[in-house]
């Protein structure tokens, strides 16, 4: 048998952490992907030379491809946000190929990670059904099935993948948020209260542009879109990226920083159906999601907290004068 070889494009997005950066870049360099694609952010008008030398000197990096590699770069020439440069690179990206395997300059996968997304790139590559593949497990050490994988209403971007059929499907503006919370669509496809009002404070924050972000947009483009992700049973990717000069994960002592991470083994062995694993799920709401509540402002943690008791007594209510 021939030893495996990497076929999957590998898109890198990178900023102004030469020291994260060259981590992953050995990371890729140790996969040797056939095409790199990078996208790159740069400073504002106002002057900073350190950060300058930063920027240039993980820019810098891309120059060290030393394997048969075909290099594309999309620089930008002036500031953009972080959900304009990403959202606008990964349509670059998608432009240019069918699929990719993208990494953020503080993600660093485990050598297996590579094989893993490049076999279910190609296994899954005309299922509707799938949206994305993430080598990301928060399941705190739970295998949830025999398998070497299952299927998830929620993805990761710590080193993840999709294809051009899925990410057509992304709405950055989110023109259809206001109509489904209207119509109470969230709290139908969620079938639980507690998380439908999570989720509708957070797309409802995107949607204002309170947080500067593109991957609450496509999660939710992915569930309007039936879309599941394939989640490994074991974590193949640590993000080393929390510490001060993060734009949204700076608390170093933060659980999901430094995740450990383990080979999956070879050959997968693949479910049977394609089906969301609801146990996983729940589990996943609960100690991801709700823990990112815990670290937002008390005003917002109270202000939802009332919500959910207002339309639990509400409900009380009806069911007193249905009785009467």
């Amino acid at each position: 048998m021939s030893e495996w070889k990497l076929n999957t494009p590998v898109a890198m997005l990178i900023f102004k952490r030469p020291q994260t950066t060259e981590k992953v870049f050995e990371a890729v360099r140790q996969a040797k992907p056939p095409k790199l694609l990078v996208v790159s952010n740069t400073l504002s008008k106002t002057p900073d030379e350190p950060l300058e030398e930063k920027c240039a000197a993980t820019r810098a990096i891309i120059e060290r491809v030393d394997w048969d590699c075909e290099v594309l770069k999309n620089y930008a020439d002036t500031y953009m946000g972080c959900k304009q440069r990403i959202y606008s690179g990964l349509d670059w990206v998608f432009q240019q190929v069918d699929r990719a395997i993208v990494l953020e300059d503080d993600c660093i996968p485990h050598p297996t990670f590579w094989r893993f997304c490049d076999e279910l790139l190609d296994r899954y590559q005309d299922d509707d059904r799938i949206a994305a593949i993430t080598g990301d497990n928060f399941q705190l050490g739970r295998r949830r099935t025999p398998d070497s994988y299952y299927f998830s209403r929620y993805t990761h971007f710590w080193g993840w993948a999709t294809w051009r059929r899925a990410w057509k499907n992304y709405d950055v503006n989110m023109s259809r948020w206001t109509e489904l919370r209207d119509q109470g669509w969230l709290e139908q496809y969620l079938g639980e209260p507690e998380a439908a009002e999570w989720w509708k404070d957070t797309f409802q924050r995107t949607y204002d542009e309170k947080v500067d972000t593109w991957d609450w947009q496509w999660i939710l483009s992915c569930w309007v879109n039936n879309g599941l992700t394939i989640v490994p049973n074991v974590n193949l990717v640590s993000n080393i990226g929390f510490n001060a000069g993060a734009t949204h994960t700076g608390d170093a002592s933060d659980w999901r920083a430094n995740m450990e991470t383990q080979a999956i083994q070879f050959p997968l062995k693949h479910p049977t159906t394609v089906t969301r694993h609801a146990e996983a799920d729940r589990f996943e709401q609960h100690e991801y999601y709700n823990f990112l509540t815990n670290q937002r402002k008390l005003e917002y943690r109270l202000k939802r907290r009332f919500r959910v008791a207002k339309r639990a007594l509400q409900d009380q209510l009806k069911s007193v004068f249905a009785t009467h």
